[in-house]
């Protein structure tokens, strides 16, 4: 099994997707396994970031990061479904954990407070959703 984590963040929102990868990072750093960070434009290329994770064998799990903010068009809906559908196919297909860990959020404040600001971290969350998902994949193994 790989030994490393990988993050594939959406930049659209800079600086939510630092505070995100924070998040991420100090749950990867107490694995004790290193961790890449992958920048991709925005949400809608995080599942494609996963894939290229997931096919290069180098990652036992991925966390996708980023927000997406509703705005006053669909483009909303549209972003957020297929960005989610995409992450779950990716780790449905290849069998390697990811992680969504995208906000999907009404506005800033909404998004500054699940990015440590009061309510739960979701660069966090997607780190260790991803943790276990790749402990519960070492314990079952598909050929047993």
């Amino acid at each position: 099994m790989a030994e490393r984590w990988a993050i594939a963040v959406g930049r659209f929102y800079a600086d939510l997707a630092d505070r995100l990868v924070d998040g991420a990072e100090r749950v990867f750093a107490e694995t004790g396994m290193p961790v890449d960070v992958h920048d991709v434009p925005g949400a809608f290329e995080l599942p494609l970031a996963a894939r290229y994770c997931a096919d290069s064998g180098r990652y036992a799990g991925v966390a996708c990061l980023g927000a997406v903010i509703r705005g006053e068009t669909d483009h909303y809906d549209f972003v957020c479904a297929e960005t989610a559908a995409g992450i779950a196919r990716v780790s449905l297909d290849s069998r390697v954990p990811c992680a969504f860990g995208v906000l999907t959020v009404d506005n800033m404040d909404q998004a500054l407070a699940r990015t440590g600001g009061g309510k739960r971290h979701q660069g966090e969350d997607a780190a260790r959703a991803v943790v276990r998902m790749s402990r519960l994949r070492a314990e079952l193994p598909a050929d047993a």
